[in-house]
């Protein structure tokens, strides 16, 4: 964890970093507090507008504070807002008021909804619970009760005045050091040697060692200076005014009931004193290309308040008013008094745009950031640039997130579309985009469709969850327990069959998704070594399970490393930011814009795209392949973790002896234009043997009985190697590697990621679920799935340390306490007898 700010030493003029910030929003400006709090104080925050309300989207924002959010990321990012800006005032106004957030259901389906986000704020500490009509009569008085089914009312929730949040900030950041320079736009990025050197303006240029652009949706435009491409796509959402009501005359205080979501209807409430402020997400999507953005004099020449405020579509507007006033009815007294359409930020996946661009050093993003984040993703960037890394974990922010296949404007802008048609949607966390899809296909996607395979996404991926044409296995099977309508979506009890035949004789899977990374050069071992925390040093042929971890031990990603040359190393990682973290420590030489780069006698490449990977797994996988190679695939003649180069009929093959479900076989990997013979000859060798074809459902159901984790959902950087239970990765006696010291002087650990078997057979839950030890929340579920092999769902929660198997906990699914029992991994064959045979 980084030292608070108070704590931290301020570094003089001389040794302080130039930093220009563009943006003097609410994220520009938060950004030039946290860093100067940090001793950072050579801070220039530079604003097209006038101050304090320069045009962008912090200008308009209703102010909306709602904390709970399925990203645990999000929500810290959102808690430390409420705590930063309650603790702030400007002008003796509280920059935020603490009135509390109320979300409405009006159909069944939603109020289960309600009864998830209740438990998703237990999970991540949130304060809340779930209420009825009365209640939420009572929270807001103006309601038709009569069609409320129900509320989750988050007490400590409310409104922030994102303006006065800015000044307060500003005045904090300028007495430290930071200047703020109001009229001055951004013209051009200079650089040098990879690096960012300054800001180019109409009044000016600005040197800078760090660069952070902070513009919301301006953020394309500045990219494009800069050379980096900015995943974004601004979108119009409208919001009008009402006259006043007289429910509410008199009012003193700009608002004293809760915030309000009538999500059904896609609406948002707040009271602006004797008004009612409305938002809404239901109609058209409104895209703005960036690039066309007015500038601040030339929007009031246009008639438009500011740039982010566009003229209000009355006829976007009209089923929003209908839908407004059958729940307010004191709505059907009243008129709009104003409108507009104003300007926000929207990513394909939703999130923040994060971090530094390796293509250019010192150039960092904090874009695609609402008011509700805007402190907490601010001081999450400060710690980034000045500590290295952020004490919370943000990959699923970071920059590098995206596939290329995700960065065309096409994409950009039809998922981030999406996103706003389905900001209030009751969403599954297993729910695909459905377009633009089919976009990435493996070599095997038309024998997949043969086989009526289910496919879902991941990365622009087509992933098989399950194969229809598997369906007649499951009268062979017992009866499954039936599950509820929730964790029944995007599920089949087809997956219990093709776990079972995977257990019982042999499964193809299509593990082409992974990533593969090639690192070859005299300097490879070497670097290698350094950077992860197992013992590379073995022979040719050997495959190594390892971690990445970060300067202070947390768990960056976890590898598999395969020596299959002395110089020639290919690596099993899990995202783009893998292949962006060693491209940054690559030997000197300098990053690459590429996804390749040769510096210091070390080439890294990723070759994902080229290749294929099938996993052939199960008790019968050695009687397929044998037969169709001529090298000795015994136990003895090519052990467990173990690689070669072979052939498989026709077909030359990379193949290593892995499992990530607990049962005997190799991945095979060959070159994406020989794709579907290999699945072809191995498929037509396993008809004989009762060979299927097998999804990821099938797939996390084996891993999680082997308690095999999974990096990004069951550990993060937040997490080091011996909480996660991946410590036996970890050989301090090799040497120095990156993170080294900071395990050295780590405590005992006082959280685990603990083995959950639910109590009832019948029983699923799906993940983020709180657990409750002794009756108060103590964690919550990373994965889960049924276990088809145990008979039972398994779990794994962060949980506190020491707790021993058959300790009995509850983990809450839908408002409803579920009994599980802590257990002892891992749970299917401890002995390993099945994997070494």
């Amino acid at each position: 964890m980084s030292a608070t700010p108070e704590d931290r030493p301020h570094l003089s003029p001389e040794t302080s970093p130039r930093v220009v910030v563009i943006g003097a929003g609410i994220v520009g400006c938060s950004l030039a507090d946290e860093l100067t709090a940090r001793g950072w104080t050579d801070v220039t925050v530079l604003e097209q507008g006038p101050l304090p309300a320069p045009g962008g989207s912090t200008s308009h924002a209703p102010g909306l504070v709602f904390r709970t959010s399925p990203s645990k990321t999000l929500t810290e990012f959102a808690r430390y807002t409420v705590e930063k800006f309650g603790a702030l005032s400007h002008d003796g106004v509280p920059c935020f008021e603490p009135v509390g957030g109320l979300e409405l259901a009006t159909t069944p389906e939603r109020l289960a909804d309600l009864h998830r986000r209740a438990g998703l704020a237990a999970a991540w500490g949130v304060r809340g619970e779930v209420v009825n009509p009365a209640r939420c009569k009572e929270l807001w008085p103006l309601l038709d009760e009569s069609v409320v089914l129900g509320g989750f009312h988050t007490p400590e929730d409310g409104l922030a005045r994102a303006v006065s949040a800015c000044r307060a900030q500003l005045d904090r950041a300028t007495a430290r050091g930071a200047r703020f320079l109001d009229r001055h736009t951004v013209t051009g990025i200079e650089r040098a040697d990879g690096r960012v050197t300054g800001v180019v303006t109409d009044r000016g240029v600005f040197p800078a060692d760090h660069v952070v652009s902070a513009v919301g949706f301006w953020g394309p435009v500045i990219g494009r200076m800069a050379g980096i491409d900015v995943p974004l796509q601004p979108l119009a959402h409208q919001y009008a005014r009402t006259r006043p009501l007289p429910e509410l005359s008199g009012a003193r205080a700009e608002a004293t009931l809760p915030i309000l979501r009538f999500q059904d209807a896609d609406l948002y409430f707040r009271e602006h004193h004797d008004r009612i402020g409305i938002g809404s997400y239901a109609h058209r999507p409104l895209p703005v290309d960036p690039f066309g953005v007015p500038g601040y004099d030339e929007a009031r020449g246009r008639g438009m308040e500011m740039p982010s405020s566009y003229p209000f579509t009355e006829e976007d507007w009209a089923p929003s008013w209908a839908d407004a006033r059958r729940l307010v009815p004191a709505l059907r007294g009243v008129e709009v008094e104003s409108g507009f359409n104003g300007v926000f930020s929207f990513t394909p996946d939703g999130m923040p745009v994060l971090g530094e661009a390796r293509e250019l050093r010192g150039f960092w993003l904090a874009e695609a950031v609402w008011v509700t984040h805007s402190a907490g993703v601010a001081r999450a960037v400060a710690e980034w640039m000045v500590d290295g890394r952020s004490s919370i974990d943000v990959h699923d922010c970071d920059v590098t997130r995206f596939e290329e296949a995700q960065r065309s404007p096409a994409y950009v802008r039809e998922r981030g579309s999406q996103q706003f048609v389905e900001v209030y949607d009751v969403t599954h966390p297993l729910q695909p985009m459905e377009r633009p899809r089919p976009l990435r296909v493996s070599p095997f996607h038309a024998r997949q469709e043969q086989l009526g395979a289910f496919f879902l996404e991941g990365g622009g991926w087509e992933r098989p969850h399950w194969y229809e044409a598997n369906a007649p296995l499951v009268a062979h099977l017992d009866p499954m327990p039936e599950r509820d309508p929730w964790s029944a979506r995007y599920w089949s009890p087809v997956a219990a069959a093709e776990a079972r035949a995977t257990r019982e004789r042999v499964a193809l899977y299509d593990m082409t998704p992974l990533r593969r990374l090639e690192v070859t050069g005299p300097g490879a071992l070497d670097f290698l070594d350094r950077m992860t925390t197992n013992k590379l040093r073995k022979k040719p042929g050997a495959v190594t399970y390892t971690l990445l971890l970060d300067e202070t031990g947390g768990i960056r990603s976890d590898l598999t490393v395969a020596r299959l040359a002395e110089d020639h190393f290919q690596i099993g990682a899990n995202s783009p930011a893998d292949l962006d973290h060693l491209l940054r420590h690559a030997p000197a030489g300098g990053p690459s814009r590429s996804s390749e780069a040769e510096s210091g006698g070390v080439h890294i490449r990723d070759i994902t795209s080229g290749t294929c990977c099938i996993g052939i797994w199960g008790p019968l996988a050695r009687a397929l392949v044998q037969p169709l190679t001529g090298d000795d695939f015994s136990h003895e003649g090519f052990g467990y973790f173990r690689a070669r180069r072979t052939h498989i009929g026709h077909v030359p093959v990379t193949a290593m002896r892995l499992s990530y479900v607990g049962e005997l076989g190799w991945e095979l990997y060959t070159t994406a234009d020989l794709g579907l013979r290999l699945w072809d000859t191995l498929w037509e060798a396993g008809q004989e043997l009762g060979a299927i074809a097998a999804g990821r459902s099938a797939f996390n159901s084996l891993r999680l009985e082997k308690g095999y984790r999974a990096w990004g959902t069951d550990m993060t950087a937040e997490h080091t190697p011996a909480e996660a239970g991946v410590g036996f990765a970890v050989r301090m006696d090799k040497g120095d590697f990156v993170g080294r010291d900071a395990l050295r002087d780590r405590p005992e650990p006082t959280r685990r990621l603990t083995p959950l078997l639910l109590d009832d057979p019948a029983a699923v839950v799906l993940g983020k679920e709180p657990v409750s030890v002794d009756g108060t929340t103590a964690g919550y579920v990373t994965s889960a799935a049924y276990g088809y092999t145990l008979g039972r769902c398994v779990a794994y929660a962060w949980l506190p340390a020491g707790l021993a198997p058959g300790t009995g906990v509850h983990i809450e699914y839908v408002g409803e306490k579920v009994p599980a029992t802590v257990a002892e991994e891992p749970l299917f064959d401890p002995e390993m007898t099945r994997i070494r045979r």
